[in-house]
């Protein structure tokens, strides 16, 4: 049976401390941002966002919502735009993956994703003398003149296909599959797993009563789901994201 890879946020669980887009950036070899990188043009797969329920005093609260590749099961944006199939949705986990080698940098996958979360490379990848060895050797970098987002580890999901295959077995095992940002989560706010599985933790987690999406009425079906015992914080849902947002940078 075909997977549904996904994850569920817990925005109550969320301190907005930033180790996911760490983990994100190390894992991938997101190179460090040049002195004149800004929001616009620097590469973040994984941000945090600020937001505020709008009121003064006392009565002021805020949340932090971790905002990545939405993985759209449904009509998927990004995919549709595309004139050199640089993006595709695997029909076998359901992740929706950037091929660098076949894009050609037009943008137009920024310009149709509603959430904001891909990114264009202005610069060459370039890291500080000796930081070079602390690269990933699973995942290559990627030149400029391309657009990257999160593919959910997809490296870590190689890796544990080739453990599963050296052992004989045709299933991974889920404990060997982990993105790097849920790893990286000091407070355990996100959880991972195959949503096609009634019994993955994830799974059951995204069928929650405190569970939404963002902008689910556009039908995508992302299965980047959120939770949230708050109810002003399940209605943000439907604001969607900006750019002008406040947001932590890598």
């Amino acid at each position: 049976m075909s997977a549904r890879y996904g994850m569920v946020i817990d925005l109550d669980r969320c301190t907005g401390c930033g180790a996911c887009m760490v983990a994100c950036a190390a894992e991938n070899n997101v190179p460090p941002a040049p002195p004149s990188a800004t929001p616009r043009t620097g590469l973040t797969p994984m941000l945090v966002h600020k937001v505020s329920n709008g009121l003064e005093g006392s009565a002021q609260r805020e949340v932090f919502i971790p905002v990545t590749c939405m993985q759209c099961e449904r009509e998927t944006p990004c995919v549709g735009v595309c004139p050199q199939q640089a993006v595709e949705v695997d029909k076998a986990t359901g992740i929706v993956m950037q091929i660098p080698q076949r894009c050609l940098g037009c943008r137009y996958c920024m310009t149709a994703c509603p959430y904001h979360a891909r990114y264009f490379n202005w610069w060459d990848p370039k890291w500080p003398e000796g930081m070079e060895k602390t690269l990933n050797p699973g995942v290559s970098t990627r030149m400029r003149g391309v657009v990257e987002k999160c593919n959910l580890c997809h490296a870590r999901l190689h890796g544990a296909m080739e453990k599963a295959a050296a052992a004989g077995k045709k299933e991974i095992d889920p404990t060997d599959y982990v993105p790097a940002c849920v790893e990286a989560c000091p407070t355990g706010a996100i959880v991972f797993g195959n949503l096609a599985d009634r019994n993955d933790p994830a799974s059951r987690a995204a069928d929650s009563p405190d569970a939404f999406r963002l902008l689910a009425r556009l039908g995508t079906e992302p299965k980047i789901h959120y939770k949230s015992r708050q109810a002003w914080v399940r209605a943000l849902a439907e604001r969607g994201t900006s750019r002008s947002s406040e947001a932590k940078h890598v």
